[in-house]
């Protein structure tokens, strides 16, 4: 794994174990990525304390963070190569197929009351392709909310829609992150629509509720773990760029106890290919949508992010040279639509890989909370990290 997606693996987990703290019974579903992508931004422009405490919440280590900053150049290369090389990652990972739908809406609003630093402007378009934007939050708030909420809309295919209701942007804000992602991928293998059937999902408790319950049998990347008890299902998506791994508690074992023991040297194991074996599999996967918006401020402080968040703390220099620039709120919201829908795989690629099979057949059934992530194959990114628990 290079350095790069061990950060992203770390950060991913980090947040997960915070959203799952207050939310136990509750859907989780956010994207590390795209939350990198946005923080990355910022520290751009950060100096001082404030960068140390991002790099320290993004696992950037000591060698990396030495370039982390661009200094009194004109060259956007000076801002070293954590951002070249993340701008880079982001855009192979966003690059157009027509296979699946994966949109990265990502940009800061300013006051502009605020002279921003040309410099910076520039080499956020260049190393991270987005512009900051400068808004009158004091004198049109309602506008500015109308504009950010079009703008995201926009660049979501309409999926993520009034990010800002009315009355959550204060006219005394300074700078918000916006940050939306959607996602809509066809499977390698798809569920046949009349094989699903209404099928009981177990929630907390002995209670359960219906859910629409897809189903397949083929051969899948499947892990059966020990300790904690569960089956790992590796689903992927047309042309092998992308998958989901679902982790499924199986025997006695909770969800909560797999989330306490998940770190990222136990899901590297877990997902690595000691453990994952192509096998003959019965799938039984909800359908399901999730939509989820979170105002990440608090969870970003209680990971160690806080002097960008305080009028008094926060040094955004290398953003702009006036005093008391901080960042107000970061929102970041994300859609997932997991359904039947797929084509089948290309008989004609020539990329068929011939494994022994092994006799017995494997039943996954998805009929209880579950975690997943979806990644990117070849740079190993985590693109999403969701969970499912509540239909």
């Amino acid at each position: 794994m290079s350095s790069l997606s061990t950060a992203n693996v770390e950060f991913c987990l980090d947040v997960f174990k915070e959203l799952n703290s207050n939310n136990a019974g509750d859907n989780i579903f956010f994207s590390p990525l795209s939350l990198l992508y946005a923080l990355h931004m910022i520290l751009l422009g950060a100096r001082g304390n404030s960068a140390e405490q991002i790099k320290k919440v993004l696992h950037i280590n000591h060698e990396e963070s030495a370039k982390a900053e661009f200094k009194d150049s004109s060259e956007c290369s000076q801002a070293g190569r954590i951002h070249s090389d993340f701008g880079v990652l982001i855009s192979q990972i966003n690059q157009l197929d027509s296979n699946y739908t994966l949109s990265i809406a990502n940009r800061l609003y300013g006051t502009k009351k605020i002279a921003f630093h040309q410099q910076y402007l520039t080499c956020s378009e260049k190393l991270y392709q987005t512009r900051l934007q400068t808004v009158d939050f004091e004198q049109s708030t309602e506008e500015t909310r109308r504009t950010i909420n079009a703008w995201v809309e926009s660049k979501t295919n309409g999926k993520v829609t009034n990010l800002f209701g009315e009355g959550t942007i204060d006219p005394s804000s300074v700078m918000v992150l916006v940050n939306a992602i959607y996602f809509k991928g066809q499977w390698q293998n798809k569920f046949q629509e009349r094989e699903t059937v209404k099928a009981p999902f177990q929630l907390n408790e002995g209670r359960s509720v219906l859910v629409e319950m897809m189903y397949q049998m083929g051969t899948f990347k499947l892990a059966v773990i020990k300790r904690p008890q569960m089956q790992v299902l590796e689903l992927p998506y047309v042309n092998n760029k992308l998958s989901m791994i679902i982790l499924l508690p199986t025997g006695t074992t909770k969800l909560e106890q797999i989330a306490k023991q998940l770190n990222a040297r136990a899901l590297q194991e877990w997902i690595g290919p000691s453990h994952m074996v192509e096998r003959e599999v019965e799938v039984h996967l909800p359908r399901f949508k999730l939509e989820i918006q979170y105002e990440l401020n608090s969870l970003l402080k209680s990971l160690g992010m806080a002097d960008i968040f305080n009028q008094g703390k926060a040094d955004l220099s290398g953003m702009s040279s006036a005093k008391g620039l901080y960042l107000s709120k970061v929102i970041h919201k994300s859609y997932v639509d997991v359904n039947e829908e797929g084509t089948e795989a290309a008989a004609a690629t020539g990329d068929i890989i011939t494994v022994k099979r092994l006799p017995i057949r494997y039943q996954f059934m998805a009929n209880k909370p579950f975690l997943f992530f979806i990644r990117d194959i070849h740079s190993e990114m985590i693109i999403f990290c969701g969970k499912f628990a509540s239909p």
